[in-house]
């Protein structure tokens, strides 16, 4: 039997529930889809998801390292960029870098995080 990979979720560290919700879910649209603590009061893991694009967010200790980028490609960088702006969030006003690869759009969330969304030239 061939191996097949069917899709790639990252993991994310957080540190804060609702910091998180406000990222994710507020700023960047997302939903979310499920949460799991092993009882009250335990760390949460959660996913959420836009689209195809789809994370697991952790509290838990060891689960990802603080500070970790991803590298996300898209169709429509452009109109997530002005959907974005016309949030204002106040913690961050990203711009839209060209460059070899494509348009990139760097979030860098709450946690130290960075999320590139790419748009390589000539779309995904």
């Amino acid at each position: 039997m061939a191996i097949v990979f069917h899709r790639t979720v990252p993991v994310l560290r957080i540190f804060d529930v609702a910091t998180a919700h406000e990222f994710y879910v507020g700023y960047l649209g997302c939903a979310v889809d499920w949460e799991h603590r092993f009882e009250p009061g335990m760390p949460l893991y959660t996913q959420v998801s836009r689209g195809g694009l789809v994370l697991h967010l952790s509290e838990h200790h060891g689960d990802a390292t603080p500070g970790s980028g991803l590298y996300l490609e898209l169709t429509g960088v452009r109109e997530l960029h002005a959907e974005l702006a016309a949030k204002n969030y106040p913690y961050l006003r990203p711009g839209l870098d060209h460059d070899e690869t494509g348009t990139t759009l760097t979030l860098t969330d709450p946690f130290g995080n960075r999320l590139r969304f790419t748009e390589p030239d000539g779309g995904a």
